[in-house]
């Protein structure tokens, strides 16, 4: 396969399945009219040609970047043309940079809430002031949250100021690394890196236990912040508790800012899908909205792919998009996470999150704390585990099954009127299943 059907190839995992299949599959590839820093495709009117080069051609000449290390401009001919006339810089006018940065990933396109509120600040504060304020910035936290869309947000900035920026992962770093010692080169990887004015560095902790490239890194970092350039790092937890990190190299990376991110709140998480849909053109009703939210893990880059997935499924199926069809097709996606609930394990979930004892949830106490908790408990072991309504009163205390039923009768009322409650219960249970 011909790098321009790689690129092809990775665009498809990263975009709305209609929107490849409308568009970019008809792409071909001219490897022969392609140079160093011109890519040629072809498509097979004048509407797909216009509406990829406007919309996908810096995300197709950042793959080509990420694939070879090289820029290059994009231009998606007719496949009739007989000539390509193009305006492209020559590479050796633009100025060198070693960059992988995502366009697309901005401070514009980034959902700020409570949970990376403090981290959103600190990275605006450094693409501001670089190399002056929070030198290194070091970000941590979970996958999925945003921490390398801060970074290259960062990163973007820098280079629209004209800064040579590298921004790498610590493979990348690694191999890079390894490749020039096998070379005996490695005056050309010091140059590389220890020349640019702002590094990037993502998921720092894959440096654990490798002795050599610690070494390395810490004279670069030392370099680097020597002559007020910027870093910035990122990882999956705070430089005190990644292991295998050498005890110089842990400390340097506090000595300038250290911000987390956390999990994202509900009202973040719908914030985030309703700009998703704008941005991808996906209409969604707001109830599907809350239901998304409330069922995806802490993991938001599931989003897409979820909103992907409902889009392609109605327009392939010609079904319109309502709650019953967006439960159905995420069905499967959410019941492998509810094999091994017990009634046990929910009830003391809800009594943690509400801050009462399990045991209350439990009892015959009436008051209206204890009937609210009681009434969620119920609702959500109903709903996630295969315990009859006999089962289920026999747990709570109550009378019979006619009590069971009472209840969800009127958890469902309350679920039907309250979109509080009903937002409330669907939270409780994503916290269930996603642990």
């Amino acid at each position: 396969m011909d790098i321009g059907q790689e690129v092809l190839k990775q665009l498809k995992e990263e975009i709305l399945e209609i929107e490849y299949n409308r568009y970019i599959k008809h792409l071909t590839y001219d490897a022969k009219k392609s140079t160093s820093d011109l890519a040629v495709f072809y498509a097979p009117n004048a509407l797909v040609s216009n509406w990829i080069q406007s919309k996908y051609s810096e995300k197709i000449s950042h793959l080509f970047e990420i694939n070879n290390g090289s820029k290059v401009s994009v231009k998606i001919a007719l496949k009739n043309s007989k000539q390509i006339s193009v305006n492209v810089k020559k590479i050796t006018e633009v100025k060198m940079s070693h960059s992988l940065l995502n366009p697309s990933q901005i401070f514009d396109t980034f959902m700020v809430g409570g949970s990376n509120q403090f981290a959103y600040s600190a990275v605006k504060s450094v693409s501001e002031n670089a190399g002056t304020v929070y030198n290194p910035l070091f970000i941590y936290g979970g996958v999925g949250l945003g921490k390398t869309h801060l970074m290259q947000s960062a990163g973007n900035v820098y280079e629209n100021q004209g800064k040579n920026v590298i921004y790498t992962t610590s493979e990348q770093l690694l191999n890079d690394f390894v490749r020039h010692i096998r070379n005996k080169t490695m005056e050309k990887f010091q140059e590389k890196y220890r020349k640019c004015d702002v590094l990037l560095v993502d998921d720092i902790q894959f440096l654990s236990n490798k002795e050599r490239i610690q070494e390395e890194f810490f004279h670069t970092f030392e370099a680097l912040r020597g002559e007020g350039k910027q870093i910035i790092l990122t990882a999956d937890q705070h430089p005190k508790k990644i292991g295998g990190l050498e005890a110089r190299l842990q400390s340097r990376f506090e000595w300038g800012l250290v911000a987390d991110i956390q999990p994202p709140e509900l009202e973040t998480k719908i914030a985030i899908i309703k700009s998703k849909c704008q941005i991808n053109k996906v209409y969604l009703t707001p109830d599907i909205v809350n239901y998304i939210a409330t069922v995806i893990d802490n993991n938001v880059r599931e989003i897409e792919g979820i909103l992907s997935k409902i889009h392609a499924y109605s327009q392939l199926m010609h079904v319109e998009v309502n709650l019953e069809f967006t439960k159905n097709i995420l069905k499967d996606q959410l019941q492998e996470k509810t094999l091994n609930l017990s009634l046990e394990s929910i009830t003391s979930s809800v009594a943690k999150d509400l801050n009462i004892k399990p045991s209350e949830i439990r009892s015959k106490g009436r008051s209206k704390n204890l009937v609210y908790a009681r009434r969620i408990a119920i609702y959500i072991c109903r709903d996630l585990t295969q315990n009859t309504m006999p089962q289920l009163a026999k747990y709570f205390g109550m009378k019979d099954h006619t009590a069971i039923s009472h209840t969800l009768k009127k958890i469902n009322e309350l679920i039907q009127t309250d979109e509080d409650f009903k937002i409330k219960i669907q939270e409780l249970s994503n916290k269930i299943t996603s642990k």
